[in-house]
């Protein structure tokens, strides 16, 4: 949508940053627990947001997307088990080969 999120006028992304005031925003704890002071909180985002994600986790994002799980941490995808009453991890890509021993086959 635009290279620079805190452009973007429609997003948190600039108040964030400490670029902009928006009184209809309110601290997320985690924000919070980025920085002491809302200059130390927003030098800390911008790092975020500049670091980004890694290859591996850009990669397990688009796996558990494109099966439509929930991807985060296993004490998450539990309480997303729980809750929905279906599993949320992946699966592998394809069935498991038959071994036509099993079956009686020659």
């Amino acid at each position: 949508m635009i290279d620079d999120p805190a452009r973007f006028r429609w997003s948190s992304c600039a108040h964030l940053c400490g670029e902009r005031d928006d009184p209809l925003l309110s601290l997320h704890s985690a924000h919070a627990r980025l920085g002491v002071t809302r200059a130390e909180r927003a030098a800390a985002y911008r790092t975020l947001l500049r670091d980004g994600l890694s290859d591996d986790d850009l990669e397990a994002i688009r796996i558990y997307l494109h099966q439509q799980r929930a991807w985060g941490r296993d004490d998450f995808r539990a309480m997303v088990e729980a809750r929905t009453r279906r599993y949320a991890g992946i699966r592998p890509a394809h069935r498991p080969r038959r071994d036509n021993r099993s079956n009686g086959r020659k």
